[in-house]
């Protein structure tokens, strides 16, 4: 069944709106710079939908497409304001993920997950592969997907919550697998930022399932990391993988609040932001699957430090807050901070999902329903401390508060 696609249209203002003036390889460095291919995030609206919008070869984004989930959106509550959330409808890190030609988007407000394929001849067509596979669970909110093993893996984080697996084919998703329970306590929609699952990702190697589940530091209850290893399994000649029937889970000490995370490449490390402090790199033993805090790193004037992305052309991690708008550079061995950008001329309150893909970041502003949704482009071909915003490409008419997650294409 193929979803209806729809043109993106730009607004003809701000610097989204301006034609950025071209000039000759010879006279620009322009052409030797690395660049993904396309970006993509959810809508998470009513009608959930996943945006599609191409690079430039300079970095830069131009209008896509939209292309229905086949299921719904849906927000949290704000435990502040008791309002639905928004931004940070989803309080998650991976709402949508890809592996190979095929990108997997949960849809919270119909406890399901979706699983749409890439053309190769333009990879912002995309086209529902079969129907979207429930999750026994209620309000999914990350996705991880491993091409190696051919799995998928949703966290879920209301009145039913865990971690659940699905294989998948050309065909589309294989039914989702025995629910690993988390007991948050939680309702549907859930009361949050705290107390939910924040982030599903694999290991380099894709051996291992991680999930990160933030804590509740106004009732003392601290959050955990859950490990799953791989398992494969052979029956008829036939070799399969799954995911383990139970998980091991550790509470590195003095972290609260884990979320984005990041697999250090060629380490046993992980990179993590916790809302409560900052951020943290942690030891993994690939044994037990238990951790230990290498370092920990308080960002000064931080509200809720959240999520974060590794760049390799820089060797930093950059993290984000959803209400103080600038992007933090940090290392990724030690958490260190090496710059700070402001961001703040560009009107956004603050940014949440972003991710890096050669010479470039892009990061996420849904807004707070006042301001108009863009993503922000930032230049990091200068290298560490020298970013610099080359684009603010609004998103007007597309999406808005809701919207949540990042995927490259490269």
């Amino acid at each position: 069944m193929k979803a209806n696609v729809f043109s993106i249209l730009m607004l003809a203002q701000g610097i989204a709106g301006h034609a950025i003036k071209r000039v000759p390889a010879e006279q620009s460095d322009a052409a030797c710079k690395s660049t993904g291919k396309v970006l993509y995030f959810i809508t998470n609206d009513a009608v959930n939908s996943v945006v599609a919008l191409p690079i430039n070869s300079d970095g830069t984004l131009s209008a896509g497409t939209l292309t229905a989930s086949g299921g719904n959106g849906s927000s949290s509550i704000d435990g502040t304001t008791q309002q639905p959330a928004g931004p940070d409808a989803l309080a998650s890190q991976s709402a949508l993920t890809i592996a190979g030609q095929y990108i997997f988007a949960v849809n919270p407000g119909s406890n399901s997950l979706s699983m749409l394929s890439i053309s190769k001849h333009d990879p912002t067509k995309l086209t529902l592969v079969g129907k979207p596979a429930p999750v026994p669970a209620e309000f999914p909110t990350t996705v991880a997907a491993s091409s190696k093993n051919k799995l998928a893996c949703v966290g879920a984080t209301g009145k039913v919550a865990g971690i659940t697996c699905a294989s998948f084919s050309r065909k589309g998703l294989g039914a989702m697998d025995t629910l690993r329970s988390i007991d948050l306590g939680q309702t549907t929609p859930p009361v949050g930022p705290t107390n939910t699952v924040s982030h599903a990702f694999f290991s380099e190697d894709e051996s291992t399932l991680f999930t990160m589940v933030k804590g509740d530091p106004t009732v003392n209850k601290t959050g955990f990391m859950s490990t799953l290893a791989v398992q494969q399994n052979t029956c008829g000649g036939a070799s399969t993988a799954s995911v383990a029937p139970e998980d091991a889970r550790t509470s590195p000490n003095g972290t609260a609040v884990l979320f984005g995370s990041q697999v250090i490449p060629g380490t046993n490390n992980l990179f993590v932001t916790d809302a409560s402090f900052g951020a943290a790199v942690l030891s993994v033993d690939a044994k037990t699957g238990q951790a230990s805090v290498v370092r920990k790193q308080a960002i000064d004037g931080q509200v809720a430090t959240c999520w974060s992305a590794l760049a390799p052309a820089t060797g930093s991690v950059f993290v984000t807050d959803v209400a103080v708008p600038r992007v933090v550079e940090m290392s990724p061995k030690d958490a260190s901070i090496i710059s700070e950008i402001d961001l703040s001329a560009g009107g956004d309150s603050g940014f949440i999902d972003l991710k890096a893909a050669g010479d470039f970041l892009y990061v996420l502003s849904p807004g707070n329903g006042t301001g108009s949704a863009a993503v922000v482009v930032m230049d990091i071909s200068a290298g560490q401390g020298k970013s610099k915003t080359i684009q603010r490409f609004t998103l007007d008419g597309v999406a808005g508060k809701s919207s949540q997650g990042l995927a490259i294409l490269e």
